[in-house]
C-alpha cells in the first residue's frame, strides 16, 4: 500500500480490505482450495502441486476442564457459527467457518504441530 512491498504472504481476513479497496493484489491463495470471498483468485496448488498454508483461528479451555462445559461451549459456537448473519460476516473478512467438534479441533491442532514441526526439524530452523 506504500509501494514499499514487492509481494507477501498474508493472512486473508487481514488482506479483505485493501484487496476490496483496490489497494492490494492478490496473486494467488495458500489454502488447498479457491476461497469463496475470492474465487477468481488461484491457489498456489494449482501451480505447485501439495502446496498448503493454511491459517485457522480457534477457541481452547484450560486443561483439566470438564467435559460437559467443553461440550456446551462448543455446542454454542457451533450454533453461532451456523447463524447466516454471523457466518456472512466471517466470509466477509475472509474467514472460513469450520463447525466441529472439540474432538475435531484436537486433532486438527495435532496435525498441524506434526505437519509444521516436520518443516521446522528439515529446515533445520532454531529459536534464537
Amino acid at each position: 500500500m506504500g509501494e514499499q512491498v514487492q509481494a507477501m504472504f498474508s493472512p486473508i481476513p487481514e488482506s479483505m480490505g485493501p484487496i476490496t479497496s483496490g489497494q492490494a493484489r492478490a496473486i494467488a491463495v495458500t489454502t488447498p482450495q479457491r476461497l469463496p470471498m475470492l474465487p477468481d483468485v488461484p491457489t498456489i496448488a494449482e501451480t505447485l502441486p501439495g502446496f498448503e498454508a493454511s491459517t485457522f483461528q480457534g477457541i481452547g479451555a484450560p486443561a483439566g476442564t470438564p467435559h460437559d462445559i467443553v461440550e456446551r461451549l462448543n455446542k454454542e459456537i457451533n450454533a453461532a457459527l451456523a447463524d447466516p448473519t454471523i457466518n456472512k460476516r466471517l466470509l466477509e473478512l475472509g474467514g472460513i467457518p469450520t463447525p466441529g467438534s472439540s474432538d475435531d479441533f484436537g486433532k486438527h491442532i495435532v496435525a498441524e504441530t506434526t505437519k509444521w514441526g516436520k518443516v521446522i526439524r528439515e529446515a533445520k530452523i532454531v529459536v534464537e
